[in-house]
């Protein structure tokens, strides 16, 4: 079975490439991420994104973007594209992220 075709049904495997070091970026308020969050995730609100870019782009490992509200997740994925980060992975919400990368 061709993967690349699998994960375009399933989705890509957000465990693995979390156990591979891919970078969670959470994209909600300092308030919202400090009631909970994925440990070990970035709290980089969509308006931060432009001043973290290049530090972003330093890590050369996936990033996954979560959040609450999937228009800040889509347009902090979008605009990492624009901007020459490889390999963004819209997360979803936080909450259920967390479930799928401790399976």
């Amino acid at each position: 079975v061709n993967m690349s075709l699998l994960s375009f049904f399933t989705g890509p495997d957000f465990r693995k490439l979390y156990a591979e070091g891919a970078i969670i970026i959470d994209v909600r308020s300092v308030h919202e991420y400090d009631n909970g969050r994925i440990p070990d995730s970035f709290n980089i609100s969509q308006e931060r994104l432009p001043t973290s870019l290049e530090r972003i782009k330093h890590y050369k490992k996936p990033v996954i973007i979560c959040g609450t509200d999937s228009s800040r997740i889509n347009n902090a994925i979008r605009y990492l594209k624009n901007n020459g980060v490889k390999n963004v992975y819209n997360g979803g919400h936080w909450e259920k992220l967390l479930q799928k990368i401790r399976g």
